[in-house]
């Protein structure tokens, strides 16, 4: 027999629903109705959670409200809340609304990045060289989304050595977490191995995340792939809300009550509960356009449709 794999024992959740899960979604959500999503997924377990994007409002009419959501969060023991920050304003705004932790934004691909923020990826950096020092100045916080990292919708397969590059620009700059982006959730395992492979060694384990999506359904094959390298870092989107409107055909992130599932079956602590993130999902998604719901979603809609108690157990 093998030798047995060597996992993480506990592994720390970035849940980006109310921001990433909600950007898209053409019905408007209250300010209320986000806030009562954001305490749920709180009182879920869940610590790290990206509220927002202080983005012109123009661009994502869906966060026009960042500024009233961040000022009226509660202060919540061990809870960070965090937000998207594309440019000087937008970090002048977060942190006028007390924002501790923000994230900057590029790819691995100037197609990406063209269509997304109009800027080459090498301007993108630019920017960011004169927004993190200042973050870091005020005692914020900052990690670095880097999109497009396995597959670009526009230029196809994307260079493990282009992302590793990437990344070390993002941490020269004195960013504490690179996430990892399959974009339009096209990687398999052995893509996210060939990526890590590069990344590693510039960024250290301990500041890489992953963030997935699970349009082909491989979010948590790559998730295991990504256990079996020391990554102890996931970003997902309670009940799989999300999608990209500038990657055609992408779905929603991975669904944290399956990964929360996925990762208590696997003995890995997240300190989340299934049953409470699975009716914060369910809460939010009364609010928006109806979809296909994540596999913990459906399970527990079953179980209470057939008033089937064991149903409803995780295990």
């Amino acid at each position: 027999m093998p030798d047995s794999p060597v996992y993480p024992e506990r592994v720390r959740i970035v849940e980006v629903g109310p921001r990433d899960g909600l950007q898209n979604e053409p019905q408007p959500v209250t300010l209320e109705q986000k806030l009562t999503f954001i305490r749920a997924l709180a009182d879920a377990g869940l610590q790290q959670i990206e509220v927002t994007s202080f983005v012109h409002p123009k661009a994502v009419p869906q966060l026009a409200d960042a500024f009233d959501l961040a000022t009226s969060l509660p202060t919540l023991d061990g809870v960070t809340w965090s937000a998207l920050v594309p440019n000087d304003k937008g970090l002048e705004r977060a942190m006028e609304a007390g924002i501790k932790r923000i994230a900057v934004f590029t790819a691995a691909s100037d197609s990406f990045t063209g269509r997304n923020i109009r800027m080459t990826v090498d301007e993108s950096l630019r920017v960011f060289e004169g927004i993190v020092p200042q973050a870091l100045r005020q005692g914020m916080t900052v990690r670095g989304y880097v999109s497009t990292a396995f597959v670009c919708p526009y230029e196809g397969n994307v260079s493990p050595e282009r992302v590793a590059s990437v990344s070390r620009s993002l941490v020269e700059m004195g960013i504490d977490e690179v996430a990892i982006s399959d974009t339009i959730g096209a990687a398999a395992p052995r893509d996210v191995h060939a990526v890590l492979d590069q990344v590693i060694p510039v960024c250290g384990i301990d500041r890489i995340a992953l963030h997935l999506h699970d349009t082909y359904g491989t979010a948590l094959a790559n998730v295991y792939a990504g256990l079996l390298r020391g990554v102890r870092t996931f970003d997902a989107s309670a009940g799989g809300l999300g999608g990209c409107p500038y990657a055609p055909g992408a779905s929603g992130n991975l669904a944290t009550e399956d990964l929360v599932y996925f990762l208590d079956r696997m003995g890995i602590e997240t300190g989340v509960s299934l049953d409470a993130v699975a009716s914060a999902a369910a809460g939010v998604m009364q609010h928006i356009e109806p979809r296909q719901p994540s596999r913990q979603m459906a399970r527990l809609r079953a179980a209470t449709q057939h008033d089937d108690p064991s149903a409803m157990e995780a295990g």
